[in-house]
Formats: structure tokens, sequence, C-alpha cells
């Protein structure tokens, strides 16, 4: 089998690197920096700013409201904050399901209350089923969640 190399994926990228990106000013990805609070760039030693993958993510979700769509600055900080929201209250929501259904690890540990066996399968299928249901619609809403967020950024 012959040697294949792993591929480095950058974790910081330089304040140029990222106006490159986005066909912008240095000055614009500065600004936008101090004006977005979602956008917090480290510093190295020599004071340089550096960029992570979410802040790159938060700038293309900036560049969409700004340039593509024409929203004012403070437009954009509003329907980001909107969305943070609408993110927010779905993981709200599932987490919410999560711990009013919340159900024991071992389903059959649920069934094993039951006093008769024809209970206790009753019981153990109910039990497999509604985690079953649980399981589908947290991934229809992670799903849903996902194609929203791609909608936003188009």
């Amino acid at each position: 089998m012959p040697y294949k190399e792993k591929e480095i994926e950058k974790l910081y990228f330089t304040i140029g690197e990222v106006a490159v990106m986005f066909n912008v000013n240095t000055s614009h990805i500065r600004f936008w920096s101090k004006e977005f609070d979602v956008i917090r760039p480290a510093t190295n030693k020599k004071g340089n700013r550096m960029y992570t993958h979410s802040d790159i993510e938060n700038f293309k979700k900036i560049y969409h409201l700004v340039k593509e769509k024409g929203f004012t600055l403070k437009g954009a900080k509003t329907e980001m904050k909107e969305a943070k929201n609408r993110d927010r209250s779905v993981i709200d929501v599932l987490e919410e399901i999560e711990s009013t259904h919340k159900l024991q690890d071992n389903p059959v540990e649920v069934a094993f209350a039951s006093s008769s066996r024809n209970t206790f399968q009753e019981s153990l299928v109910d039990t497999m089923a509604v985690r079953n249901s649980l399981e589908k619609m947290k991934s229809s809403l992670l799903q849903l969640h996902s194609e929203l967020s791609l909608l936003e950024e188009k």
C-alpha cells in the first residue's frame, strides 16, 4: 500500500488571507472584527490577528448579509443575533424533548419493572418504540437545522 500523506488543515488564517478569501481590504476585516462580537481573533506574539475556521464562517455570514443582501451593519448584527437565537431555540427544543422523555439507558430495566411476562414484553416494545421515535425526531430536527443554516448562507 503506497504511503499517503495526510492533508494539513490550517488552524489559523492571517488577516491578509481572510481579506483575499472575501476580496476585500484588510481594513474591512479589521473593522468587521471590531464591530461584530462573534469574531474573536487570536493574536500572536507580534500582535497579528489570527482567525479560526469559526471566525471565517462568521465572516461568510457577515459578507453575505452586508455585501450580497445589502444589509446595514446594524441590520446584519440584528440578523445574526436572531439567527443565533433561532439556532439556540432548536437546541433548547431538542434538550427539552430529551429531558422530558428521558429513558433509562437500558430499556430492559424499564420493562423489567413490570410484573407479568406479557406486560414486560409490551413495556419493552413501548419503550423501544418511544426511543426510536425520539431518535428519528432528533435527527430530523438536526437535519432541518443544517438545511436552514445553508439557506441563510445563500
